[in-house]
Parts: structure tokens; sequence; C-alpha cells
């Protein structure tokens, strides 16, 4: 993790958009977190003996949203049965409502970083959201991955969680931690965070949930 952590130190005055991470210890129930593991393991600490609920861990059926039913179907490629057993930048890469968020992780480089975590979320924006942003916009933050990390990191949480968790955190600090605090609030399909809603939640994958949403999150906007 150490390109996360160097980008975002790097970056602390610039604060781009990025990916999320939250270091609380118990993923359901608790409200504070702390910074992310400043080493290579910017995952959350391993919780021994907690159930799987109780990780953030998440299973087909548990699965809400209202694109949900735009996700191919059984086994094929970008199905919740294929995402399961990939890493996550692995399973977001065969998702067809996450091609330019995937674009960007590989643009920065951070493909197998994000694959290497042990437990962490992600608030994953759809390409509407990204489209939103204007073809010239996203390419440049494309040709610029030094500003582009941030943005990434914004997105991503140093923890596990699943909706309900999320739902009893409340607020859940970033791997972009300059960005400040993301804001959950509402539950189930009305839940938001900093306001973007969730098109598709607690979508299982190997090593992480994630929660496909219908903004791109911009850091500083929710000190």
């Amino acid at each position: 993790m150490n390109k996360l952590r160097i980008a975002g130190i790097g970056l602390t005055a610039a604060a781009a958009l990025t990916l999320t991470a939250c270091g609380s210890s118990d993923t359901g129930s608790s409200a504070s977190s702390s910074a992310p593991a400043p080493s290579s393991s910017m995952a959350a600490p391993s919780s021994s003996a907690d159930s799987a609920a109780s990780n953030g861990v998440t299973t087909n059926a548990d699965v809400f949203g209202p694109a949900c039913s735009q996700l191919p179907q059984g086994s094929s490629p970008g199905s919740l049965d294929s995402m399961g057993p990939q890493p996550v930048a692995s399973a977001a890469s065969t998702n067809p409502l996450l091609t330019k968020l995937v674009a960007a992780v590989k643009a920065t480089n951070l493909v197998d970083t994000l694959n290497s975590q042990q437990a962490i979320t992600v608030f994953a924006p759809a390409d509407p959201a990204f489209a939103a942003l204007g073809d010239a916009k996203f390419n440049e933050l494309a040709g610029k991955p030094a500003e582009l990390a941030p943005i990434l990191q914004y997105h991503v949480v140093g923890k596990r969680y699943d909706a309900k968790g999320l739902a009893a955190a409340g607020s859940l600090e970033s791997l972009n931690t300059a960005g400040g605090p993301l804001k959950i609030e509402g539950t189930g399909d009305n839940m938001t965070v900093n306001g973007a809603k969730i098109l598709c939640g607690n979508i299982p994958t190997k090593n992480a949930t994630v929660f496909v949403i219908d903004k791109v999150l911009t850091p500083g906007t929710n000190k």
C-alpha cells in the first residue's frame, strides 16, 4: 500500500478525489476510525473470531439496489458468481458498470495494490458518475496519475463493511485522510455516502465489499 500512502501524503494540499479507508475495530457497531497503517499493509487490522457478518463479508443474497439487475447473470464475467472469488480490482474489471473506474485504477497502477488488501470497502462510481465529469476532465486526470490516485483513495475504506455496518458507523475515514470523513446517511435503498446514492451495494469480492454509487466523491466537501 506504499503507493496509495505516498500519493495521499504528497497531495494533501491538492486533495483531489479518492477511494476510502477506515480502521474501526468492529465493522458493524463502531463509529470511530483510525488512520490506516503506514506500512505496506493499509488494509484494516484482521479480526480473529468475528463472524462473517461482523467482518463486513457479504453473499449474493445480501446484494441490493436498483442497478444490480444490470449485472450479467449466472457465471458470466461481471456477474456476482464471477466476481465473488476474485480480488476487488480484478472483479471490477469485468463489471459493466465500472469500466471508467477500472480505467482510472489502471492509469494509476493500483490494480495490484487493491488486489493485495485483506479486507476493504470500496465505493465505486458507476460509469455515468465519471461521465458527469466530462471526457476532457477524465482524460486529463487519467494522464496525471499523481492527481488521480488521491481521487481513488477517497473511495476506499481500509476496513470491510456491509451496509448495516456502514449505517452503524455513520462516519468513516478514507485512505485520503486529508479529504475529510465520509458521511453515511439512510439505510438500504435510501443509503447515501456523502450524498451519493448506492446503485448496487453489498457486492462481495474476495477481499472487499463493493458499493456502486452514482457520483464521484470529492475530498474536502464534507469536513
